[in-house]
């Protein structure tokens, strides 16, 4: 999956709540690695590991924990502990 340090998010192009939280994750100037579920399967493979469902976006923390589809809010709210 990732490397530790840093927010890792698996999302697709037609999905509008993915293009909402990379949008803001590029709002507030915040580094990730962006990964394409369409991409390969691979990368789907692994979003439904991290989440134990289809649902994206899947965006993983450095501290092992990850949301899935989150609100605004709920994403503001987990990176400010970040």
């Amino acid at each position: 999956m990732s490397d530790s340090a840093e927010i890792t998010m698996y999302g697709a192009d037609w999905c509008r709540d993915c293009r909402r939280s990379k949008a803001l994750l590029d709002a507030e100037g915040i580094d990730y690695r962006y990964v394409d579920v369409e991409v390969s399967k691979e990368a789907a493979d692994e979003a439904m590991a991290v989440s134990g469902r289809p649902n994206i976006p899947v965006i993983v923390f450095p501290d092992g924990s990850h949301l899935v589809e989150p609100s605004d809010e709920a994403l503001r709210t987990k990176l400010a502990v970040v």
